[in-house]
């Protein structure tokens, strides 16, 4: 049975309060109950998939020493409460043994739920890359964020948004290599120039081997084995190696596939992108770097 203790004005961090509606950054000071972890649901849009043990077990001990300092922060349900933002301080709570745990009453909708808690974690720097991109991912697909709006709402560059969601592209193996720390964001933006799935996969085992570090990452793709195509005609001229030293450098420029075609003196440039977002982040390459 939640009971009702004497609520403390608290403020929010400025990160949170930048995505609260207006309405809701104007409440006066929130109810503060006192809930059984038992009756408080997971939030179902969490980012984090997992926690380290250790860490979690760390947080219990201090709970159970001096008790929950921060309340987490919760919703009503038509059964009960869901929580918004604390995850590791109710599992913590649970792990500590505690029957009840201090928590704020909130009245946010759905669009405001998972950037509550995606915003909490990028803070603490509890999320690893992958978490973020598909965190990022749900943000603009189920929520209908642009990438601008996110980067808004969240304080972030655009272009960080759009070469963490890039991420999503990798094999799976790729992303929870990156997730565990195997390999760097650096590293990752290397292997997105490589062209198929397989080089990817490839190029990162010799990465994690050999202890490669990103600019020597950034080489793979220059050494990387393009798909086969028709053996020229014997007749055929062979292609400058000037030209092709300067479409592997552009490759490796702007992560994406680049075709150079020579006629005499003439010629064009083929750049591959894969969304609006994609040519976006493309162009501000050029923007960035006068490529």
């Amino acid at each position: 049975m939640a009971k009702e203790l004497v609520p403390k004005r608290r403020a929010l961090g400025r990160g949170i309060d930048a995505l609260i509606r207006d309405d809701l950054a104007r409440q006066e000071a929130p109810r503060i109950l006192q809930l059984s972890p038992n009756e408080i649901v997971p939030n179902r849009y969490q980012p984090r998939r997992g926690m380290d043990e250790e860490s979690l077990a760390e947080l219990a001990e201090s709970i159970k020493a001096n008790g929950v300092i921060q309340p987490v922060t919760v919703r009503r349900t038509p059964t009960g409460y869901e929580l918004v933002v604390g995850e590791r301080r109710l599992r913590a709570a649970v792990k500590a043994g505690l029957e009840t745990i201090p928590a704020i009453v909130r009245d946010v909708d759905d669009d405001a739920l998972l950037p509550l808690a995606l915003v909490e974690n990028v803070q603490r720097e509890d999320l690893d890359p992958i978490e973020k991109a598909e965190a990022y991912r749900v943000l603009t697909e189920e929520f209908g964020l642009t990438q601008e709006d996110l980067a808004g709402r969240l304080g972030l560059d655009r272009a960080t948004i759009a070469n963490t969601l890039r991420l999503l592209k990798l094999p799976k193996e790729v992303q929870d290599f990156i997730a565990e720390g195997q390999i760097t964001m650096g590293h990752a933006k290397a292997l997105l120039a490589l062209r198929t799935p397989e080089a990817q996969r490839a190029a990162c085992k010799r990465i994690i081997n050999e202890d490669l570090s990103v600019r020597e990452a950034e080489g793979l793709s220059e050494t990387a084995p393009r798909k086969r195509a028709r053996a020229p005609a014997p007749s055929a001229t062979p292609r400058d190696v000037h030209i092709e030293a300067i479409e592997e450098e552009l490759q490796r420029l702007l992560g994406t596939h680049v075709r150079i075609i020579q006629k005499g003196d003439k010629g064009k440039i083929e750049i591959e992108f894969y969304s609006e977002e994609d040519l976006d982040r493309i162009l501000e390459v050029f923007e960035g770097a006068n490529v």
